[in-house]
């Protein structure tokens, strides 16, 4: 009924060298103050409602300005001026029916004198309409915003909502792809709605005007404006480090998967982390959208897989994040602590102290980021890891390695949350 989407890999670019001299450009190494846009709701006792400082250790598209998918709703558009740029207002108005929030449901427990007691709490995040396939509404948003939740609900800009499932998620690039089913969307609703128009963030520029939409606190939909601070900025998090836009618009909780526009209203960034501190104001990232694009695209393709059909690799290990890296002179990605004997892993070479830096085609830089990678794949299936293996010189070389991963078993050999 619907066409497929449409996505061209886009490879990134690193920093051009020239651009980044001078204190102003230095990588951003800042992990206890950087916060995720993302805000949760106490409901115990009374509704709080506080901030969560998120250091992305908690777990386990198309080119610029063409669409992700063909639909019935209305896309986005930029008309009315000879230039392609509008007012904040008018990008706002054509912009704010792609933008949705997102409401995850988690259950908690905590330990009192008598016994455990069961509490239900939410986050709220903000997400972006990427395009409709099969049946299906595609929402992207970060990662940190849906994962662990056992519902989530996806809030449309005319007040109504409905239930999301999770299509895809990346731990390691911090996002994810929510499905609705469009059969549980009303159709005055589905009337409103409009994908995100793309822009392309290799083109842009440093002072360049930048529009964020989301879910600020939870309220609903709101928009802040600025500028694009720097380009290609490393940011140091708590497990991994990643290239982002920076911004001064204001990204507040709850912005978390919100959209960064351009001027034109083309999406830009997807919305991830803010710098919190008393000092600094004005210190916002964004994932640059040509980064995103072939994670989303995978992601959108990523078919669920059964648990009783869920791949096996059989090892066990720890992320080496690029701090540890750097201190301990070794690469940056899930170093393999051990193999369990007969296992996938063992019958295709990779040994303990090896550095896995990717599965599958994607990058992996924390152990959960590899987990997520594996459960998306079947028994049966032969995937390209690949490690990097220290020589008799001290030094690590990149080494491939075909597996033929095979099926979970129940003799406690998968038990582990780190035996993948």
């Amino acid at each position: 009924m619907y066409e497929d989407m449409n996505f061209n890999n886009t490879e990134y670019t690193q920093p051009d060298q020239n651009q980044n001299r001078g204190n102003a450009n230095k990588t951003v190494r800042r992990i206890a103050k950087l916060a995720a846009a993302a805000v949760a709701f106490g409901l115990i006792a009374g509704v709080t409602m506080q901030g969560v400082q998120y250091g992305f250790s908690a777990m386990g598209i198309g080119n610029g300005g063409t669409q992700l998918a063909t639909t019935n709703t209305t896309k986005t558009s930029t008309k009315g001026t000879t230039s392609g740029k509008e007012d904040l207002s008018t990008v706002a108005s054509n912009v704010m029916p792609s933008i949705v929030s997102i409401t995850s449901k988690y259950e908690t427990s905590s330990g009192y004198l008598f016994g455990q007691q069961q509490n239900e709490s939410e986050g709220a995040g903000s997400g972006i309409i990427v395009g409709k396939k099969d049946g299906y509404l595609l929402v992207v948003t970060n990662n940190h915003v849906i994962a662990d939740a056992q519902s989530l609900s996806v809030g449309f800009t005319d007040g109504t909502s409905a239930s999301g499932t999770i299509k895809g998620s990346d731990n390691d690039a911090d996002l994810a792809v929510v499905a609705v089913k469009v059969k549980d969307i009303k159709a005055a609703t589905l009337k409103k709605i409009k994908i995100i128009t793309l822009g392309n963030s290799d083109d842009l520029k440093v002072g360049e005007q930048a529009i964020a939409i989301g879910n600020a606190l939870g309220y609903g939909q709101s928009v802040t404006g600025g500028y694009i601070s720097a380009l290609n900025r490393e940011v140091q998090l708590t497990d991994k480090t990643m290239t982002l836009l920076q911004t001064d618009a204001a990204i507040n909780p709850g912005n978390s998967g919100g959209a960064l526009l351009n001027s034109k209203g083309e999406l830009i960034g997807i919305n991830t982390v803010k710098y919190s501190s008393e000092d600094v104001e004005g210190m916002g990232y964004a994932i640059p959208i040509n980064t995103a694009k072939p994670i989303i695209d995978q992601l959108i393709k990523q078919k669920t897989v059964d648990k009783s059909e869920q791949a096996y690799l059989g090892i066990s290990g720890q992320t080496i994040s690029s701090d540890m890296a750097a201190q301990m002179d070794m690469p940056q990605g899930a170093l393999v602590r051990q193999v369990v004997r007969n296992s996938p892993a063992q019958k295709a070479g990779i040994s303990a102290g090896d550095v896995i830096i990717s599965f599958g085609g994607g990058t992996v830089s924390t152990m959960e980021g590899l987990k997520s990678k594996i459960e998306s794949k079947k028994a049966g299936d032969t995937v390209k890891v690949v490690v990097k293996r220290q020589n008799q010189m001290g030094t690590y070389e990149k080494k491939t390695i075909s597996v033929k991963l095979e099926k979970k078993t129940d003799d406690g050999s998968s038990g582990s949350t780190q035996n993948n």
